[in-house]
């Protein structure tokens, strides 16, 4: 009678196990899917966006310290770019470098503040954004980081 039992008990444990990977599988595609794909690392500024690059300006740029409901402090950065040339741009990827109080790179950080699936920047536009950072080295010397136009795309 008790391998009867032990029988009955494994075979009610393996549909578990499948349906508990399949819901597991199926969650981290969903997570692959939706997440935000990171700026690329290359290609640098070509020739043709260092030349295009005057007619970027960012403006307002502001940054305010807030807490998270976990305690953590979030640092945002908001401000607007301008596209004062004649060209539209499907994104715009900045450096945001982070220093410490000897003037040390901390952190560097390449964002992405225009981009093609938000409509891109057209001719004369100017478009607010917006960058959380929440984990940036306790050396930083607080202060506004420095913003480098890092990647332009037409």
């Amino acid at each position: 009678m008790a391998t009867s039992t032990v029988k009955n008990r494994s075979r009610s444990v393996v549909p578990a196990v499948i349906i508990a990977s399949l819901a597991m599988a199926g969650g981290a595609l969903f997570w692959y899917l939706e997440r935000e794909p990171e700026p690329s690392q290359t290609p640098l500024l070509t020739a043709e966006a260092k030349e295009y690059v005057r007619n970027l300006g960012l403006s307002d740029v502001e940054m305010s310290r807030t807490g998270n409901y976990v305690g953590q402090d979030i640092i945002e950065i908001t401000g607007k770019i301008a596209n004062n040339g004649g060209r539209q741009l499907q994104q715009v990827e900045i450096n945001c470098v982070f220093y410490d109080a000897y003037s040390q790179l901390v952190l560097r950080e390449r964002v992405a503040i225009v981009r093609a699936r938000d409509g891109g920047l057209a001719p004369g536009a100017t478009k607010n954004f917006r960058l959380a950072f929440d984990s940036i080295p306790a050396s930083w010397n607080q202060n506004m980081p420095q913003l480098v136009i890092a990647n332009i795309q037409f």
